[in-house]
């Protein structure tokens, strides 16, 4: 009996118990489909947020206040502690926001070849209507100058950008998200939306340009957004105090050096003393996503266990089904051997059973954790993801799995008395 024979007899004996044996795939299946799909999912989200964030640029950093971590210190006696660099650290100072006066000090005196943009948010949940079309209370207007768009990656699909007359004036026009203006004026005229009055939070804008799209798959909803000039801030209710100053180099290796000469002026611009920690922040465009990204690694190891715990339970499963058949076929043992099989031979088929039926359920469950995974993929519009590095992990595992199965069976086989089993009812 040669080592295909052995195959061969295994794969007829798998095809003819197809109840028992689809139900053994189905266990095995379901566990790596769980496993696959919520890993393909999450490689989605990950496509998702790194498309979300290269539209900022590699290029691009922001500065923003650092926010208080400790108690105030009081006027005439301010608490002071140390850093790990040595520098003083002003509790007082902790907190301080950014104003517009110094954020328009660094955006004039910035000598460094980039682009400064200064904004803050005006407004969240904000509802915006144009007759009897409303949005969904979802929208961020933002306080912004002139180099907003070219620091933040927008482009304008039709109309124009904010002059600088629009910005000292700070009148009331503005510029609109792509889906703030779909569902405002149709999905197949967002463009009509120019030079029409619409009223967002109950104030009435001219709008003057549509962003373009940068996709629904975005974290941060950059579609549902309205751009206004940030000396207009005195209509809405309740802003937000500091600004933020948006920078974007011209290179990637020009990031650094930015960033020290950043820091530099915005350390005289917020008037610290060299012995003084930052009481700012400089973060990369990249930064948030880095940090999504790395939660999103922390929910693929409890995917894993997840699938662990139910391919063990499916070796459980599999090793009891293959010594129900070893009971089965003790006849069938014991006349293989009468007629020459070797014990090597036993064991061949029934390790052989047991893997087919471990990779037809590795098979059928990589196809539909895919699909599942795939499906997450759809409502994120993320290109169709494969983990093939998960896929051939599942592969790997479904075959130890097998193996593992099916050895004690197999050797339980081996070692029936030829005489015993022929005799056996």
């Amino acid at each position: 009996m040669t080592f295909i024979d052995s195959f061969l007899l295994a794969f007829r004996t798998v095809r003819s118990n197809r109840l028992r044996t689809g139900i053994t795939v189905a266990i095995i299946a379901f566990g790596i489909m769980a496993l696959i799909g919520i890993i393909t999912a999450i490689e989605s989200m990950n496509q998702s947020l790194r498309e979300s964030f290269s539209s900022m640029g590699a290029n691009a950093f922001s500065v923003r206040f650092k926010e208080s971590s400790g108690k105030v210190g009081r006027h005439d006696r301010e608490e002071v502690t140390l850093s790990k660099r040595g520098q003083r650290e002003k509790k007082s100072n902790l907190g301080k926001v950014i104003t517009k006066e110094e954020a328009l000090l660094f955006k004039q005196t910035f000598a460094y070849p980039a682009g400064v943009s200064i904004y803050f948010r005006m407004g969240t949940n904000v509802e915006c209507r144009f007759k009897d079309k409303k949005t969904n209370p979802q929208g961020t207007v933002w306080g912004v100058d002139e180099n907003y768009l070219n620091v933040t990656g927008y482009n304008i699909q039709k109309g124009r950008n904010f002059s600088s007359m629009d910005i000292e004036s700070g009148r009331n026009v503005c510029l609109v998200g792509y889906n703030v203006a779909t569902k405002l004026f149709g999905e197949l005229a967002p463009e009509q939306c120019i030079d029409k009055v619409i009223l967002v939070g109950g104030m009435e804008y001219r709008v003057i340009g549509l962003l373009q799209s940068k996709g629904s798959s975005s974290f941060l909803r950059q579609d549902e957004v309205i751009l206004t000039p940030y000396n207009n801030s005195a209509r809405f209710n309740n802003p937000s105090n500091t600004y933020t100053v948006g920078v974007m180099v011209g290179q990637v290796q020009a990031l650094e050096g930015g960033i020290d000469e950043t820091t530099a002026l915005f350390r005289s611009v917020r008037k610290l003393e060299p012995t003084e920690e930052d009481n700012f922040v400089i973060e990369k465009s990249d930064k948030f996503a880095e940090m999504f990204i790395g939660f999103l690694s922390s929910i693929t190891g409890s995917a894993g266990a997840i699938g662990l715990i139910t391919l063990i339970g499916a070796a459980i499963g599999l090793m009891n089904i293959m010594l129900v058949s070893v009971n089965e076929r003790t006849r069938e043992v014991g006349l293989i051997k009468a007629i020459g099989g070797k014990s090597k031979n036993i064991r061949q088929q029934f390790l052989f059973e047991s893997m087919i039926i471990s990779l037809l359920g590795a098979l059928f469950g990589i196809v539909l954790g895919v699909l599942v995974g795939n499906l997450f993929g759809l409502v994120l519009h993320t290109g169709f993801v494969i983990p093939w590095v998960w896929v051939i992990t599942g592969i790997v595992i479904c075959s130890i799995v097998g193996l593992a199965a099916g050895i004690y069976p197999a050797m339980k086989a081996a070692r029936l008395n030829p005489i015993v089993a022929l005799r056996y009812e």
